[in-house]
């Protein structure tokens, strides 16, 4: 393969102008995906875009589609965006048995295998390898050794199935210290950093691990860990970022070179927040529901103008359309709310932990958004609608940032989230 992996050198980002780190955005909405693609052209940077094992996978995950659809899927947008696909990266995230850990672990990590290959074949060039589940019969949370082990089983895999292929090579993410893929089960009080050694460790560990699977041009090219830093959301609450709390986390890095920690579940941490975590060499930083749920702000404050601008003119609101498949198809939600009706219902729509986009494909909910924005086709939507309904786009308006359109209003919405995070990788 040729050509440089332009994340190779993060580690070297922070004694260098321009940026120090990069937000990593993990969704499959094309509306975020597009927002992203905005925001990375006026601020002239590369984009990081990252899907998950349960997200897409060989046999289609919850998108219903392979890592090759997924390339297919996000060049379309760049087309309609103007985006240059020499600065899109493509990642993949919790790559692992994590989707088939209901299987003995042969099986399941054969399915895993062939997940990565397709990933690595697709041209997806950052690799987050987290084989630390228990399979059938295994415990939940397996020893080091073995979560190393099968993380090098993997990585040797993918580089077989690009051997001879042109372009970069993947770089790789290892460790795991962070909740399961779709969030936190629970409510959250306070979390425990992980320890210096833990990290060192972790390197450590799986560096010799790689090189028995016969992967050391692999662990050559690995470039992060992923540890927890003190920050994650529940349903209703933020766990916002203490530096402090991470400063001998953040020094364990002088004894990884060319190591950076990549930080999971930084969704809703304020850009003061984010510039922290930056500045202490968390150079990358994972975001996902917090897009989709700024997204759903917009959708639902335009789902209100629509109805209070054109009455009668659509049969059901989005919100009830959304309220009716939530509770029909409870599967992606009901692990996750908890408690009496009421509070699940408001769960379901507001949750910080944003269960909700999951949804947001159904044939019904689609078509329901497909209608709200034909409802809003051309329409001009009135400032003082905007400041009632979309507080947070209002500013812009004003200020003839954003146009008064539905389609304009929910980018901005989103791009409002995007703009604190690529401002945060500067400082």
């Amino acid at each position: 393969m040729t050509s440089q992996n332009p994340l190779l050198d993060i580690a070297e980002w922070k004694n260098r102008p321009g940026p120090r780190g990069i937000p990593s955005v993990c969704s499959a909405h094309p509306l975020v995906i597009e927002a992203a693609m905005l925001r990375a052209l006026r601020e002239g940077q590369h984009l990081l875009i990252e899907a998950t094992c349960n997200q897409v996978n060989q046999d289609g995950g919850y998108t219903g589609m392979t890592p090759s659809d997924f390339r297919t899927f996000v060049e379309k947008i760049a087309a309609k965006t103007g985006f240059p696909v020499d600065r899109l990266i493509l990642g993949g995230d919790h790559l692992g048995p994590n989707p088939w850990k209901h299987l003995a672990a042969e099986e399941a990590m054969g399915k895993a295998v062939a997940m990565i290959e397709a990933y690595a074949k697709a041209g997806f060039i950052k690799l987050h390898l987290d084989t630390s589940m228990g399979c059938l019969g295994e415990p939940v949370a397996l020893p080091d050794a073995l979560t190393a082990e099968r993380a090098a089983t993997l990585a040797a895999a993918a580089e077989q199935a690009i051997a001879g292929m042109s372009g970069p090579k993947p770089v790789y993410i290892i460790g795991t210290e962070v909740p399961i893929p779709g969030g936190a089960m629970e409510e959250l009080d306070v979390l425990e950093v992980t320890k210096p050694a833990a990290a060192l460790e972790t390197v450590s560990i799986h560096r010799q691990a790689f090189e028995r699977a016969g992967a050391t041009d692999a662990f050559s090219r690995a470039i992060g860990v992923v540890v927890q830093p003190g920050v994650e959301f529940g349903n209703q609450n933020v766990i916002a970022y203490d530096p402090p709390a991470a400063r001998a986390l953040s020094a364990a890095l002088t004894g990884i070179p060319g190591f950076v920690f990549e930080a999971h579940s930084t969704d809703y941490q304020t850009e003061d927040a984010l510039a922290a975590l930056v500045s202490d060499r968390f150079a990358i930083l994972k975001v996902g529901p917090g897009l989709t749920f700024a997204l759903r702000e917009a959708l639902y404050g335009l789902d209100r103008i629509a109805a209070f601008l054109y009455p009668g003119k659509r049969s059901e609101s989005l919100i009830e359309v959304t309220e009716r498949v939530l509770s029909q198809e409870p599967k992606n939600w009901e692990k996750y709310y908890h408690g009496p009706a009421e509070e699940q219902r408001l769960q379901r729509h507001f949750s910080y932990s944003d269960r909700i986009r999951y949804y947001w494909p159904h044939p019904q909910i689609d078509a329901a958004v497909s209608d709200l924005f034909a409802t809003l086709e051309g329409v001009e939507i009135p400032e003082t609608l905007i400041s009632q309904y979309l507080q947070a786009s209002y500013p812009r308006v004003r200020q003839g940032v954003t146009k008064p359109f539905a389609h304009d209003l929910a980018i901005a919405s989103v791009d409002a989230v995007l703009e604190i995070y690529f401002s945060a990788c500067k400082q």
